[in-house]
């Protein structure tokens, strides 16, 4: 009786590793640099504080104009005041007015 006996190879002990690194590496890169990875990370914190810094500036110009409104409310007006915002606005002026610019 005669057995065939195979020999293994040196490189087919390498495969299974070889394998495991590469799906390894693989997903390591896409910690990395990928869309929700460590980079994307700091970016998005980036964009977090310009969006908060608007965020704040919006609300202090929207106090700013509620206060105009509160102070606008009838009974509160002086015929000065009315005349001045209206000029403001539309930008009017008499002929014997000065405008001065800032």
């Amino acid at each position: 009786m005669h057995t065939i006996q195979k020999r293994t190879s040196f490189l087919a002990k390498l495969i299974v590793p070889a394998m495991t690194s590469a799906v390894l590496a693989y997903f390591v890169l896409h910690a990395e640099t990928g869309q929700y990875g460590s980079e994307a990370k700091v970016a998005f914190a980036r964009q977090l504080a310009e969006h908060n810094a608007e965020y704040s500036e919006l609300v202090a110009t929207r106090e700013a104009l509620e206060r105009r409104v509160r102070a606008m409310k009838d009974g509160t007006l002086e015929k000065d005041m009315i005349d001045e915002n209206a000029r403001r606005a539309l930008n009017v002026a008499r002929d014997d007015e000065i405008v001065i610019l800032r």
